[in-house]
């Protein structure tokens, strides 16, 4: 029925993908979230298999020589993160659609790997002052990670035209609706 698509959000920290991805999972039933693996430690209230796949760098990088991943970078201090071959598998079984919230360079890759299964969506921040704003009042990270994501972000914004779509997320509503029609042409193909 869904014959294995993939769906990608990507962009920068901070320019509200993750805020669109919670809305696409509540709106599509045929859409499962793909849980990323990650070798950081857990932050807050943050479970092993709901927000990631909390593995070692040891258990990582022995996974990575194991060829487990479809994508995978290390990122932010020497942690890594990927996408497991059996988490795709996973949400196919279902008959669903995998959707990934994912940095910009796994999601060019998940593009490029699938080119006709995959949907790929990159939300950009209608500036990078807006986009230092919007990390500075989620008050989650220090300023200096905060000024490491903002020179990140800087660089990611050269990935947006490897991307199928571009929302620029200004407007959250309308953000919303554009995602939204962007997804159920995808599905109804």
């Amino acid at each position: 029925m869904m014959d294995n698509k993939l769906i990608v959000f990507s962009a920068p920290s901070g320019a509200g993908k993750t805020t669109l991805v919670k809305y696409i999972i509540e709106t599509f039933s045929d859409i499962v979230f793909s849980i990323s693996a990650t070798s950081r430690i857990a932050r807050g209230e943050e479970k092993d298999g709901v927000d990631y796949y909390f593995l070692s760098n040891k258990e990582f990088k022995a996974r990575i020589e194991n060829e487990e991943f479809i994508e995978y970078e290390e990122v932010y201090g020497g942690n890594y993160y990927g996408t497991l071959k059996s988490e795709v598998d996973r949400i196919w079984k279902l008959n669903k659609i995998a959707l990934f919230d994912i940095d910009v360079v796994g999601g060019a890759n998940i593009k490029n790997m699938f080119p006709n299964q995959t949907l790929s969506i990159f939300v950009m921040p209608p500036s990078i002052d807006i986009l230092k704003d919007r990390l500075l009042e989620r008050g989650d990270v220090s300023l200096e990670e905060i000024n490491v994501r903002v020179k990140k972000a800087e660089s990611e914004l050269d990935y947006a035209s490897r991307f199928d779509n571009i929302i620029i997320n200004n407007d959250l509503e309308e953000s919303k609706k554009i995602a939204h029609t962007l997804i159920k042409e995808f599905i109804d193909e």
